[in-house]
C-alpha cells in the first residue's frame, strides 16, 4: 500500500495531460507516492496516450462518464493509500507541493483535508477562482474564498500566506485522509460535478475533523477545464447542488428559513440574468429548482443519515453575513473587507 496516491480524474482531457502531466510526474513521484489516472471513459485516446508516454502512471479505466463525484468514488475504491490527493488535469504543480501537503497531514492528525495555495495559470500573480486560499460559505450557502469573492480574484501579495482553518478545500487540488474519506462516504454522486467537495467538507467537519489551507504548497490552475464557467450546465449544477448541500447539512433550527431566503435570492439572480441579457442562464436556474424538488425523497434519506451521525455544526466557519449584500450593495470585493463576523452557534 502506498502512503499517498495522486489521482487525476480525466475525461477527454488529452490536451491538458500533454501540457501538465509531465510537471506532476517530475514533482510528485517519490518514495511511497504513486500517480493514478482515473479515466471517465474518454473518447480522445487520452488514457492510451498516458499509458504509452508515462508508464509509471497507473490507469483506472471506468466504463462510462460518472462525473467528478462518481468518477472519484469509483476510482478511490480501487486504491489503497493513507492519503489521496485529488488533482485536476488542468493544474500545473510546483516542486515540493506534494511533500508539503503530506508533511502537514502527518503533523496534524485532526486534519481531514488540506489544500495548497491555488493561483491562476493565466494570471500567475492572481488567485484562481476554484479554491484560491481556502473556502468558506456565508449564512445562505454562497461559497467564497480567501482571495476570491464571486468572480473577483485578488492579486496574491502574500496577504494569505498563513496556514488557516477553512470551511472547504478545493476539489481541484486537495489532500484527504483515506479513512476520513471512507468514514464520511466520499463524494455525493448525485451532485455529478460542482460543490460536491464543499458538501463532503461539511460532512467531514460534522464528523469532528478539521480542514486547512497551507500556502507552503503552490499550484497553478487553468480553471474551467472540464466545463467552462459560463455554460448553462454549470449554472444548473451550481444552483441545484447548492440547494442539495444546504438541505442535507443544515440543522433543523435554520434549514427552512435559510432555504427559503436562498430560493428568493436565486429568483433575484434569474431576474438579473434576464435584465442583463444573459438569457441562456435563466432557464438553468428554474431547472435547478425543479431538480431539487424532484430529489427530495433521496435527499431526506441522506439528511437523516448526516444528522443522525453528526449532530453538531461548524458555525464558527460560516460567515454570519450575506456576501451578496456585502459584494453588490456595500461594494466589499475582498475577503479581508468582510471582517470576521462568523457564527458562533
Amino acid at each position: 500500500m502506498d502512503k499517498t496516491a495522486v489521482v487525476i480524474l480525466n475525461w477527454n482531457g488529452i490536451g491538458y495531460l500533454k501540457q501538465f502531466l509531465g510537471t506532476v510526474t517530475a514533482n510528485s513521484e517519490g518514495a511511497g507516492t504513486s500517480i493514478y489516472l482515473a479515466d471517465n471513459c474518454s473518447t480522445d485516446g487520452s488514457a492510451d496516450w498516458v499509458e504509452e508516454n508515462y508508464p509509471s502512471v497507473k490507469i483506472i479505466r471506468l466504463d462510462r462518464n460518472y462525473g467528478f463525484a462518481g468518477g472519484y468514488n469509483l476510482a478511490l475504491e480501487q486504491i489503497r493509500a493513507d492519503y489521496y490527493i485529488l488533482l485536476n488535469s488542468d493544474v500545473e504543480v510546483t516542486q515540493g507541493w506534494a511533500d508539503e501537503l503530506i508533511s502537514f497531514m502527518d503533523n496534524n492528525p485532526d486534519a481531514a483535508a488540506c489544500q495548497p495555495k491555488i493561483l491562476s495559470w493565466h494570471r500567475r500573480d492572481h488567485f484562481e477562482y476554484a479554491g484560491a486560499a481556502g473556502g468558506y460559505i456565508d449564512r445562505y450557502g454562497y461559497p467564497f474564498c480567501r482571495g476570491r469573492l464571486f468572480d473577483v480574484c485578488e492579486t496574491d501579495k502574500g496577504q494569505y500566506d498563513d496556514i488557516e482553518e477553512v470551511f472547504w478545500t478545493s476539489g481541484s487540488c486537495m489532500i484527504i485522509r483515506s479513512d476520513a474519506w471512507r468514514k464520511c462516504g466520499g463524494l455525493d454522486q448525485d451532485f455529478f460535478a460542482h460543490m460536491e467537495e464543499i458538501d463532503l467538507c461539511w460532512r467531514l467537519m460534522l464528523a469532528g475533523y478539521r480542514l486547512f489551507y497551507n500556502p507552503g504548497a503552490v499550484v497553478f490552475h487553468v480553471g474551467g477545464g472540464a466545463l467552462p464557467y459560463e455554460t448553462p450546465l454549470k449554472v444548473y449544477l451550481n444552483f441545484r447542488n447548492n440547494l442539495f448541500m444546504l438541505y442535507k447539512n443544515l440543522p433543523d433550527g435554520t434549514r427552512f428559513k435559510t432555504l427559503f431566503i436562498r430560493m428568493l435570492l436565486d429568483g433575484v439572480a434569474a431576474g438579473v440574468f434576464l435584465i442583463t441579457g444573459k438569457f441562456r442562464k435563466v432557464y438553468p436556474v428554474l431547472r435547478a429548482h425543479i431538480g431539487f424538488y424532484k430529489s427530495l425523497t433521496s435527499l431526506k434519506l441522506k439528511r437523516n443519515n448526516v444528522q443522525r451521525s453528526c449532530p453538531d455544526n461548524p458555525f464558527r466557519l460560516i460567515l454570519n453575513k450575506s456576501i451578496v449584500f456585502e459584494f453588490y450593495i456595500k461594494g466589499n470585493k475582498t475577503f479581508s473587507s468582510l471582517g470576521t463576523n462568523f457564527k458562533t452557534k
